[in-house]
């Protein structure tokens, strides 16, 4: 079975950072590109970042900046980075595997998530 694990939500203060993961099993990574949205209460998902199997990433200009993604093929493990976090990147993160076509991502395989608040 192909599996998505991610990792390293939490909550945290208004400029902190997090590193969030996703672990990759059942699939060959190295043949995969792996995006991350996020969704917020009451809002569609939103495309967050993604990494090609060349290594390049891809993120919207809306997010550019604080939001740096990057892979790991020896760990089939692909990251997040958000800096200075923001109240409004509260939402749950999610990464996945499938056909992207901005703004819309349609995967065939996801994770479970996890969660990022932002509070003081």
């Amino acid at each position: 079975d192909v599996q998505l694990v991610e990792s390293g939500g939490g909550t945290v203060q208004p400029g902190g950072s997090l590193r969030l993961s996703c672990v990759v099993s059942g699939f060959p990574f190295t043949g995969a590109a792996i995006t991350w949205v996020r969704q917020s209460p009451g809002k569609d998902n939103e495309w967050v970042s993604s990494i090609y199997t060349n290594s390049t990433p891809w993120t919207p200009d809306s997010l550019k900046g604080r939001f740096t993604i990057s892979r790991d093929n020896s760990k089939n493990a692909a990251y997040l980075q958000i800096t200075n976090l923001e109240p409004e990147d509260k939402a749950f993160y999610r990464c996945g595997i499938g056909v992207c076509i901005y703004p819309s991502c349609e995967f065939v395989y996801q994770g479970q998530g996890t969660q990022v608040t932002v509070s003081s």
